[in-house]
């Protein structure tokens, strides 16, 4: 997303629409198998093509397939912090604005479907579990790094190679409601998805076509 995509920005909550947030209370292994086939029938609408489990790469979506993605994804995130008992120090609750959070929790909910899927070997979940395991270490190591927590947030802070722009400072902010900050974050991610893509196609029409030779 060309540095484009708002991994941070300061909340100003906003209405999402119902099919982004996820259901209250507990998310229960069917409530997420049917967000995961939901998932598949977004993205089918999205790209014309038959959903998979692949690998996401959050650089490349458009605004409707990142719609999919974070729906699918936070619904996993929660179903699986409430699961297996996480604490903040693993999951935090602002995770979605943390780049490298982002990244490890969508990889873990891939490999679990992938593992999960109908007709995969049956030694998959334990493969699944070894993998988690892993996953919490590096989990708790960006968190710490981070210094993001259960009340309170900083943005995940860059360091600015010689030569660079010295990073902006992280302020922490309160948290006060996770889930209106979720909404508005991927309010704002959906909106510059869709201006960066606007922003390419006028660049694109604008640049005169070289005649082969």
């Amino acid at each position: 997303m060309d540095g484009e995509v708002p991994w941070q920005f300061d909340p100003n909550p906003a209405d999402l629409p119902d099919d982004i947030a996820p259901p209250d209370g507990f998310v229960s292994e069917e409530q997420l198998a049917l967000f995961e086939a939901e998932l598949d029938a977004d993205l089918d609408d999205a790209s014309g093509e038959a959903g998979d489990a692949g690998p996401v790469d959050w650089r490349t979506l458009t605004a409707a397939e990142a719609k999919a993605q974070w729906r699918a994804l936070d619904a996993f995130v929660y179903w699986l912090r409430t699961r297996y008992g996480l604490p903040p120090t693993v999951v935090p609750p602002l995770w979605h604005r943390h780049p490298e959070l982002v990244e490890e929790l969508s990889a873990l909910h891939t490999h679990r479907l992938e593992c999960y899927a109908p007709g995969s070997s049956g030694s998959g979940p334990i493969a699944w579990h070894a993998d988690f395991a892993d996953a919490r270490e590096r989990l708790r190591e960006w968190v710490a790094t981070s210094g993001t927590r259960l009340d309170r947030d900083r943005p995940t802070r860059a360091t600015a190679w010689p030569g660079e722009p010295p990073a902006p400072p992280a302020e922490e902010q309160p948290i006060t409601n996770r889930q209106a900050d979720f909404t508005a974050f991927v309010t704002a991610d959906l909106d510059a998805r869709r201006a960066t893509r606007a922003r390419k196609a006028r660049q694109a029409r604008a640049t005169p076509q070289r005649r082969s030779a």
